[in-house]
């Protein structure tokens, strides 16, 4: 299998995967959808159909979790692997302290999401904001804010989004650690196994 050249997918860590491909020498172009379209499948799929179509003719590899209830049939019918995990949030924080703040209750912030979290959640949420306040406390207890690297400050942000949704905002920083380990095996070519 020939090494992908593009990395395709989700905006939410653009910058966190720039950094990562020119720290680790991947030459790697790169086409990042925007974060919001996880809320909307319809345009999540036409922008993913469209993009994978552009860059057909290159190996690629793909950005993403399981966002879309078809996204292991687009990516097979575009004949591309994507990146293992459930969401970005497992991608990007491990599996063991995802499902670990998950259980407790966490809603997961990252700093995109919290600049444009109007415009994501406004489309999809009612106008009245007793009711989307509801709507994340009866499914959450906290906010949970992740800082990485890359981020810049997003406290203004985030501490909006928590009055919005009136869950209490926390903080975490995490390092690059777990993205890099899984950007790099997904990128390294599958090679056939011949045992039988």
């Amino acid at each position: 299998m020939t090494a992908p050249r593009n990395i395709i997918g989700c905006g939410i860590l653009k910058r966190e995967i720039r950094f990562l491909a020119e720290k680790n020498g991947w030459r790697l172009e790169t086409a990042f959808l925007p974060s919001g379209l996880h809320v909307d499948f319809d345009r999540l799929e036409s922008g993913l159909e469209r993009c994978l179509s552009l860059h057909a003719a290159e190996p690629s590899i793909v950005f993403y979790g399981a966002c879309h209830p078809r996204m292991d049939q687009i990516l097979e019918t575009a004949r591309v692997a994507r990146t293992p995990g459930q969401n970005c949030v497992e991608i990007y924080l491990g599996h063991d302290m995802f499902c670990r703040e998950l259980e407790q209750g966490a809603f997961f912030l990252f700093e995109d999401w919290a600049l444009h979290w109007r415009e994501i959640v406004g489309g999809v949420m009612p106008g009245d904001p007793e009711i989307m306040r509801s709507i994340f406390r009866t499914a959450h207890t906290y906010l949970l804010a992740i800082r990485t690297p890359c981020s810049g400050d997003f406290s203004a942000e985030a501490e909006a989004v928590s009055a919005m949704t009136s869950l209490e905002l926390r903080w975490v920083d995490v390092g690059l650690e777990h993205l890099e380990a899984i950007l790099a095996a997904t990128l390294v070519p599958r090679a056939v196994d011949s045992n039988p």
